[in-house]
């Protein structure tokens, strides 16, 4: 698995902001000290003198000491007012800029809330935030895609299997009338009739286990219990089971794998990764052909590569871990199951820490699913 190294938010713009309210914070608070102190000195405390000899009527000497002891003697506490009035309006100034942001950030998950169409905008110092709220925005939205599109082919897929239902069953109950009501019917046409609705029933089988497979999906929950596999005994074992399925059209599965090889994990949920593979690779291969199985380990993993003749359509091949694809659409064919295989099988390989894609041209198609390698540990453990 690749490692990803989560991505730092830029937040300069609104770092640059902030300093600079900071800033304004300090330099006007400098500049209400700084005229505080000119109260003092100079023509500004002669002029304040004056004012107070015209505006009270008094002489210089009682003007200067009404200055001396209201204004000079108590310059200091005149100060420490200036700094916090100061702090006090820009700091409301701050709080307010940044409860604006606050809002934005609101109604940006209130639009994701109420899945609204529209573009989630904020400042341009929170343009970090906006990017990320709008991929969480268009991440959900195709989730939200997805699920609908999942649901609606579990929908057809039921309604497609109960209507194929009554074909088989049908003919099944037909067949079955006629043997009853004929018991004096001739050996050979008997026979015919029986394998006729043998056939059938077992059609009938295969549309209920899909029936069952996809309730089996939508309640399960996957948890694995892990072991020491020999994953190569698994393959030849896999491939003998799938021998008459092979030989009908003349199909044949080669392993490439050393005999030692070995994985840690599920064996009873590996196996059936392997046999939905194995499963689409006979039902989709050409006829004729070779199924190449190839498991190797290669540094930190186990890679097990499916090959086999025959293309997947570029446009389906995105699509075919999905739930309920198929890749034969038609529900007359009996290749296709509920299209749970391969995304039951990706969910597996998650949990085990693994991954699998497929990759397809003209010639040929591949799985390949990688694992894990087994650690030291482990074997010390298994051997234990």
């Amino acid at each position: 698995m690749k490692n990803r190294k989560a991505t730092k938010a830029d937040y300069s713009k609104l770092t640059r902001k902030i300093y600079m309210n900071m800033f304004l914070i300090i330099a006007a608070a400098v500049a209400l000290v700084a005229f505080s102190r000119l109260l003092t000195r100079g023509k500004l405390a002669d002029q304040i003198v004056s004012f107070f000899q015209y505006a009270f009527s008094l002489d210089f000497d009682a003007a200067n000491r009404i200055y001396q002891y209201v204004i000079r003697n108590n310059i200091e506490m005149f100060s420490i007012i200036a700094i916090a009035v100061c702090f006090f309006v820009l700091s409301r100034y701050l709080l307010t800029r940044f409860s604006k942001y606050f809002n934005e950030i609101n109604t940006g998950i209130d639009i994701l809330i109420n899945s609204e169409e529209r573009e989630i905008e904020l400042s341009p110092e929170m343009d970090s935030m906006e990017k990320k709220l709008n991929t969480l925005k268009r991440t959900l939205e195709k989730r939200e895609q997805d699920a609908k599109l999942a649901e609606q082919r579990k929908n057809d897929l039921v309604m497609y299997l109960a209507h194929d239902v009554k074909t088989p069953l049908t003919s099944v109950i037909g067949y079955l009338s006629l043997l009853d009501e004929a018991p004096d019917m001739p050996v050979e046409q008997k026979a015919k009739y029986v394998h006729i609705t043998l056939d059938k029933a077992y059609r009938l089988e295969q549309l209920i286990d899909e029936f069952f497979e996809i309730t089996r999906y939508n309640l399960q929950t996957i948890t694995l219990s892990k072991k020491n596999i020999d994953l190569y005994y698994m393959l030849v074992q896999m491939a003998d089971e799938f021998y008459p399925q092979l030989a009908e059209n003349g199909k044949q599965a080669i392993i490439h794998a050393s005999e030692d090889l070995a994985v840690y994990g599920d064996p009873d949920k590996l196996a059936r990764v392997f046999n939905n593979i194995l499963k689409n690779a006979v039902a989709y291969s050409n006829d004729n052909s070779v199924i190449d199985i190839t498991a190797e380990l290669s540094e930190d993993k186990v890679s097990i590569v499916f090959k086999n003749a025959g293309s997947i359509p570029k446009d389906k091949l995105m699509s075919i871990f999905e739930k309920f694809y198929r890749l034969d659409d038609a529900r007359s064919s009996d290749k296709g199951g509920a299209g749970l295989g391969l995304a039951i099988a990706k969910e597996i390989i998650t949990l085990h820490g693994g991954q699998i894609y497929a990759e397809s041209n003209d010639k040929c198609t591949t799985f390949t699913v990688e694992l894990p390698a087994m650690s030291s540990s482990v074997d010390d453990k298994e051997s234990s």
